[in-house]
């Protein structure tokens, strides 16, 4: 499956485009459609146009244009430019205009100027420049969908569900996301602090902040325990799906002799990305089936993903751990394996974003385009995700897990004159050392996260039933087995 991108067509071509919302960094969830997507002449409205008088019921007949309202606007244009406290030019308000049109249906179609081309095409090769965190709008604040790994927001304390209600002590209450989202760009290095709040927190907490290029590494991978692996995706880019193949190769290949007895995938905090890297991730761990579906109301809106033959995991037992900063493309990923009862889902709900969104560059200028809501995509069990979220199959949340201190234990090897057991030791001293050292750091690791050492351990229980299910036909064969008798 080719999962290279090029945004370039995306500029010339329709783009399929799962956005979870502006981000700081100007990223949006992307896919390419392979297809050319002919371009539609430009609007126009004179006095051949058909318009029809509003019948006050909410109706108008098909193709015609509303009057009343085009006198509206008209007669509004029109105020402002001779009214307003400083001079507007037309340029400025049809603009403007565009954007208001385009803001007013959903919180992910957009108007998008050459600016906002450019921004895609960095975010969506995993470099670009910001604090590394996927936002929204909610009640006029910006709302927090996930924080990205390894950059100034999440190494800050930054969490899903975070209202910013303040940028260097000057309250976003009135501004557009848009505006919001450039007041907190700048250059590496500057600073900026954010004022948010938190649930369960009484009184706003004040966040400083460095900004910084971000470089996201889009897959990450460890063992938990030896059999026991466990993979990071912080978001869909266009490679993901190729890395994801490899890290797996490396975590079978590092069990020498023996195989993976579990596999732990994290998708929390992952806002989404690129499509194709979604379908290529689910692919890896699937060999038959649909992985996902969109349907919308133009022909070219209706795409369906099917898994290749291949099965790089090798059906290794499989938990998806998920959350509410789990959007879009992680939405589809965990959506898929749960339809076709592939892993175990593990966390909470995830984000519900389910909208399909397509980048049409304009007729009259190729530089700027329309991101425009046309479809919704669907599981492969026929499951909507818009406003819905994926529910775990195993509800788990965020707590932390204190050891109790307990008194030391003494064991047979601590008493003096014990006899030895006979086993060789072939291990070196630095190989035992290493080996401490990364099983010290897993330790620790599944000690504050609480999600995954409960992953953990479903891994150990599902590995456990299956080297302990005796199979159907083995049951059937022992008991056509002829008794031996002694005469």
């Amino acid at each position: 499956m080719n999962l290279i991108f090029n945004l370039h067509r995306l500029i010339k071509a329709s783009a399929l485009v799962l956005a979870t919302g502006l981000a700081f960094n100007g990223w949006a969830d992307t896919a390419v459609q392979e297809e050319q997507t002919p371009k539609a002449p430009a609007a126009e409205i004179n006095s051949q146009s058909p318009v029809a008088q509003d019948t006050g019921h909410g109706e108008q007949p098909k193709g015609k244009l509303p009057l009343d309202e085009l006198r509206a606007f008209t007669e509004v244009m029109e105020r402002i430019k001779k009214a307003y406290v400083e001079e507007v030019d037309d340029r400025t308000l049809l603009e403007n205009a565009i954007q208001g049109m385009l803001s007013g249906l959903d919180p992910h179609s957009a108007y998008l100027k050459p600016d906002d081309f450019k921004e895609l095409e960095e975010n969506t090769s995993g470099e670009f420049g910001g604090l590394g965190i996927e936002v929204g709008m909610e009640d006029g604040f910006i709302k927090v969908v996930s924080p990205i790994d390894d950059t100034p927001a999440s190494k800050a304390g930054i969490q899903a569900g975070d209202l910013i209600i303040k940028l260097d002590d000057v309250s976003v209450k009135g501004m557009s996301l848009g505006e919001s989202v450039d007041k907190m760009r700048g250059k590496a290095g500057t600073p900026i602090k954010l004022t948010i709040v938190r649930e369960g927190v009484e009184k706003p907490l004040e966040i400083a902040l460095e900004r910084a290029v971000i470089r996201v590494q889009s897959v990450r991978a460890r063992h938990l325990e030896p059999g026991y692996g466990y993979i990071r995706v912080s978001q869909f880019q266009a490679d993901t799906g190729h890395e994801l193949v490899d890290t797996l190769k490396e975590l079978k290949q590092a069990q020498k002799d023996s195989k993976l007895n579990g596999l732990v995938l994290d998708l929390r905090n992952n806002p989404g990305g690129v499509l194709q890297a979604a379908v290529g991730v689910t692919d890896a761990f699937i060999s038959e089936g649909l992985i996902v579906y969109t349907k919308g109301r133009i022909p070219n809106s209706e795409l369906r993903f099917s898994a290749s033959v291949d099965d790089p995991s090798e059906g290794v037992p499989l938990v998806v751990l998920i959350n509410g900063g789990s959007a879009s493309a992680s939405e589809i990923v965990a959506g898929a394996l749960q339809d076709h009862k592939r892993a175990v889902l593990m966390g909470t709900e995830s984000f519900g974003k389910g909208s399909v969104q397509t980048v049409l560059p304009l007729s009259v200028d190729a530089a700027k385009g329309l991101k425009l809501t046309t479809a919704l995509y669907y599981t492969p069990n026929g499951r909507s995700i818009q406003a819905e979220g994926i529910k775990p199959d195993i509800l788990v949340q965020r707590a932390k897990v204190t050891p109790i201190d307990a008194p030391q234990q003494y064991k047979e090897a601590d008493l003096q004159r014990h006899l030895s057991n006979g086993n060789k030791d072939d291990v070196s001293n630095s190989k035992k050392a290493r080996a401490s050292k990364a099983e010290k750091e897993a330790a620790e690791l599944l000690a504050e996260d609480y999600q995954l050492n409960q992953a953990l351990n479903v891994l150990k229980g599902m590995h456990i039933n299956t080297i302990t299910a005796v199979k159907p036909e083995e049951k059937k064969t022992a008991a056509l087995k002829p008794m031996k008798t002694t005469p």
